[in-house]
């Protein structure tokens, strides 16, 4: 049994809940009514571009497009972390270095899943390739933004901690290694709630949406599974490697606290 085709109409009418937490909204003054409109209407735009867009590239199955669209949201990817943290490393850096542990983590897990997992054919055709490397890649990018963020911030507010700590002899990492851990904690935490929660609390969406579709249970069970592990290794490995590359940014070789090279996110 496929599933049901949804027309506009369907659409329209679920907005009607939207529209309900807006009202709510204006009549208890909690001024998220224009956010959660400009929010709605943002979902249906870009969903259906990202759409329409998708099923040309999957029309097209040629390996050059899914380059340049992995090209585009690794880049998206990229300006949103270095964005969004409170505190954040000082020129290219800002960007670049979560855009590129995010970059290195999602291509490597994503490959090794295409490859030896799904076996697809070609591994890179866009309809395999494009999905299975966006939740990836947003996956790891909430983990390296939540990481970055919370051991920038925590540097800067523990300044004089860090650096009695390196007065005493202590090297920059292990001066930084409290600061290090809880900002792997924060940026794993989510990844592994997900999976504790996957069966029990909530379907993930995956699973949801293959279900609907028609699979066996079972075997969309079987799929879910897999996406939970390719996102925890995948995080694991983003997080990581741009934790400690920020510790390692953020001081010199000769273990000093360098917070010259860091930058206040500007207010608007």
């Amino acid at each position: 049994m496929s599933a049901p085709v949804l027309g506009y109409g369907d659409l329209l009418l679920a907005s009607a809940f939207l529209l309900v937490n807006a009202a709510l909204s204006l009549h208890l003054s909690l001024g998220l009514a224009r956010p959660l409109v400009i929010a709605g209407l943002r979902t249906v735009v870009q969903l259906l571009l990202v759409g329409f867009i998708l099923k040309a590239l999957f029309a097209t199955g040629s390996p050059l497009f899914t380059i340049l669209a992995a090209l585009f949201m690794f880049a998206a990817a990229g300006w949103e972390v270095g964005s969004r943290q409170e505190r954040r490393l000082s020129g290219w850096w800002g960007h670049g270095l979560g855009a590129g542990m995010m970059v290195l983590a999602s291509t490597l897990v994503t490959i090794f899943a295409l490859t030896v997992q799904l076996q697809a054919e070609p591994w890179y055709a866009p309809r395999f390739a494009i999905p299975l490397l966006g939740i990836v890649l947003g996956n790891v990018m909430s983990g390296v933004s939540l990481a970055l963020n919370t051991l920038l911030t925590a540097i800067a507010r523990e300044r004089a901690a860090i650096e009695a700590q390196l007065t005493l002899g202590a090297d920059r990492f292990t001066a930084l290694r409290p600061f290090i851990g809880r900002a792997l904690r924060n940026a794993l935490i989510p990844i592994i709630n997900q999976m504790s929660a996957a069966g029990i609390i909530t379907l993930p969406g995956m699973m949801t949406g293959q279900v609907l579709a028609g699979m066996d249970p079972v075997e969309a069970a079987k799929y879910q599974i897999l996406i939970l592990f390719l996102l925890s290794g995948a995080a694991g490995l983003g997080v990581l490697g741009a934790t400690y590359a920020a510790a390692w940014r953020v001081t010199d070789h000769r273990h000093r606290l360098r917070l010259d090279r860091l930058r206040a996110r500007a207010r608007p």
